[in-house]
């Protein structure tokens, strides 16, 4: 088959690119490359993965090179010398390359360590390619309404979102009736809670369909990466919790659905690969041509769907409790969720206990203060810290 010719686009995109190094960095880079002359690249970030953001900024040749730990900063430089790509380091750092002037940025550090600068960028008034869910978990309100008034486009990558944001009617919104987010339901989707209880990281982080990072492959095995989409996605849309369902879907073929009030469901299908939308975000409003395999129905023969199981998968309703109270408890739903997912990687507690320090934490009655509305940024970075140290106890503490 002859592959379709590039949609040209207007003019040259300048982007920077948050989290550089990891799958979604690394992914967005690869459509960059097949495509150099479209795109100018202004920064590159990382946190710690030094050799890999040298290697990266040697072959693109951004203006910026930027490394979080400061520590790092030597290496950093010694690496790129020569190159005439500059180079910086420390969290403040990576927030400034935020908010150095382009037209497009990936925001793709992953938890509330990307918040900072996903704000920075959004000021700019830049299109935000949203792969950081955290950010929305924790501050949706204020960055849909900051977005709002400096004329920023949220732009989401989660192949959830991105097929919803293809196929919902912005222009009629009240003709949605409902938004269903599928899920792969992870590697442990048949095993019961007994035979969970004794899985290993390295179990947790194989996942089925997916190339992902470790901490979003252990929330696809607790479901708790499909909690924190229900959230993203109800800052994302213009609908109610209500209007947001949730289907086990294995394939990862039908990557989500709108339905509509006339009994039309709307569905954006493709093979699993994050290139698909990270080009649709980074072309927009155009599309790209994106070297990813081309669905094959006939070969594929079989698509197959299912209700979400919340007991054996409690962190579905953690989230959407979460959710309906409001307040801080999404945001201390995420802090305690990445302190509880680190403690399981690292060898501290068994995969069901994660839910279970998730749970503790939002009841603890040390974090009742942060179950009030949050008024600033200050007051959200507060809340996630009070809730990863008591989330921190609860990991260190447990059987």
């Amino acid at each position: 088959m002859t592959q379709a010719a590039a949609i040209p686009l207007r003019e040259v995109k300048r982007v920077t690119i948050l989290g550089a190094t990891g799958s979604v960095g690394r992914n967005t880079l690869d459509l960059i490359v097949r495509n150099r002359e479209r795109f100018h690249v202004e920064a590159l970030t990382a946190y710690r993965d030094c050799d890999g953001l040298i290697a990266l900024a040697r072959e693109i040749r951004p203006q910026l090179a930027v490394i979080g730990d400061a520590s790092l900063y030597q290496q950093l430089s010694d690496g790129l010398a020569g190159t005439g790509v500059a180079c910086a380091a420390g969290a403040e750092a990576i927030v400034a390359a935020a908010e150095r002037p382009v037209d497009w940025i990936m925001a793709a550090i992953v938890g509330a360590a990307g918040l900072a600068a996903t704000i920075a960028g959004v000021k700019q008034g830049a299109q935000i390619a949203i792969a950081n869910k955290e950010c929305l978990v924790c501050a949706g309100e204020y960055l849909t309404a900051l977005a709002d008034d400096r004329g920023a486009e949220l732009l989401p990558v989660d192949s959830e979102h991105n097929a919803i944001f293809q196929v919902f009617d912005q222009q009629r919104p009240e003709t949605v009736e409902q938004i269903i987010l599928t899920a792969s339901g992870g590697p442990f989707r048949t095993l019961s809670r007994a035979q969970m209880r004794d899985v290993t990281p390295k179990q947790a982080v194989a996942h089925p369909n997916w190339d992902m990072g470790a901490k979003i492959s252990v929330d696809s095995a607790t479901c708790m990466n499909k909690g924190l989409e229900l959230i993203e996605a109800f800052h994302l849309f213009p609908v109610t919790a209500n209007q947001i369902d949730i289907l086990i879907h294995p394939q990862s073929v039908v990557h989500s659905l709108v339905s509509y009030i006339d009994g039309s469901v709307l569905a954006q299908m493709g093979s699993p690969d994050m290139r698909t939308p990270i080009a649709y975000t980074l072309s927009w409003p155009e599309r790209m041509v994106a070297p990813v395999a081309r669905l094959n129905l006939a070969e594929i023969a079989q698509l197959t769907f299912e209700a979400p199981d919340h007991d054996r998968f409690p962190a579905l309703r953690l989230a959407r409790n979460a959710l309906a109270q409001g307040g801080g408890a999404p945001a201390i739903l995420n802090a305690a969720n990445e302190v509880a997912v680190a403690g399981f990687l690292g060898g501290q507690i068994g995969f069901l206990t994660i839910g279970d320090i998730v749970a503790a934490t939002l009841e603890n009655r040390e974090m009742a203060e942060w179950l009030r509305p949050l008024d600033s940024v200050q007051e959200i970075i507060a809340a996630d810290e009070q809730a990863r140290r008591v989330a921190r106890a609860l990991v260190q503490h447990a059987e």
